[in-house]
């Protein structure tokens, strides 16, 4: 079943992105040209062009992403009593480093970063690093997880400190395959992944029985009062990617019972709510 969900994400993200649809449209006005139906073509191009201009001039794609990173803060203090820092594979490239045999980073390389600066202040506990091959046609990259590891001790972490889980396809699998690795399944855990996926990480982690603090890292909206007309269509692009594949993910993480909740809280606004 998990190979199922994995494969037909895989797929539906494939029809679903942002960028794809924007593809798929125009394909489809071309295919509606040819039949003559120049009508419904012309009313596609209309709504392609206003879409394209509107992404182009302006950050929409903050308003998406924004929330998703507001979600959750980094604690005021680092709590004293924790087991372990969970952190969720995705600042490397596995693709590139494997063809160029050559460890290299990824956006989010700001999870590797943190991690090395948590690893400092908790020199005595480990950092549980979870994350495989998530592409469907590579699975087999890096088996034994030496990408990771070298990012990890490049960035200054003990190889003796860590704990690496390197199946890992997607967050539901991070939190399956690393419970058994936990110290204490009953302990608390500092959470490190991008700030934008940390609503889901959360998720899956209560519905795991993990419990987690969060720390986001890895910011990639622009705040309200940064937000300006500036005609990017590629920074904005990348912006909607992301927002597009958190939202759909989240959305198809709850209907398949693998999050605790559609948009997970903090704990005392969760039972507020």
């Amino acid at each position: 079943m998990d190979n199922l969900f994995f494969v037909a994400s895989k797929l539906l993200w494939g029809l679903l992105s942002p960028v794809n649809l924007l593809v798929w449209i125009l394909l489809l006005a071309t295919l509606l040209l040819w039949l003559n139906y120049v009508k419904a073509a012309r009313r596609l191009l209309t709504l392609l062009t206003l879409l394209a201009i509107t992404l182009m001039a302006y950050p929409v794609s903050d308003w998406l992403l924004y929330p998703l990173e507001t979600r959750f803060e980094k604690p005021a203090s680092l709590p004293d009593n924790i087991d372990g820092i969970i952190v969720l594979g995705g600042a490397e490239n596995l693709k590139l480093s494997v063809g160029w045999q050559a460890a290299q980073m990824g956006e989010g390389g700001e999870r590797i970063l943190a991690s090395a600066k948590l690893s400092r202040d908790y020199p005595d506990l480990p950092i549980i690093y979870t994350g495989g091959s998530n592409l469907v046609q590579m699975p087999a990259l890096d088996e034994d997880g030496q990408v990771s590891q070298i990012l990890l001790s490049q960035a200054g972490i003990k190889t003796s400190q860590v704990l690496m889980e390197n199946r890992a396809r997607n967050t539901h699998e991070n939190f399956v395959m690393i419970k058994p690795m936990l110290p204490d399944p009953e302990g608390r855990y500092l959470l490190v992944t991008s700030a934008f996926h940390m609503p889901r990480s959360v998720g899956v982690a209560r519905k795991q029985g993990i419990d987690v603090i969060p720390y986001p890292v890895d910011y990639r909206s622009a705040r309200p009062e940064q937000r300006y007309w500036d005609f990017d269509l590629f920074s904005h692009l990348s912006v909607l990617e992301v927002a597009w594949h958190e939202w759909i993910g989240l959305s198809a993480y709850f209907a398949t019972g693998k999050s605790a909740a559609w948009f997970p809280a903090p704990r005392s606004q969760a039972r507020d709510e």
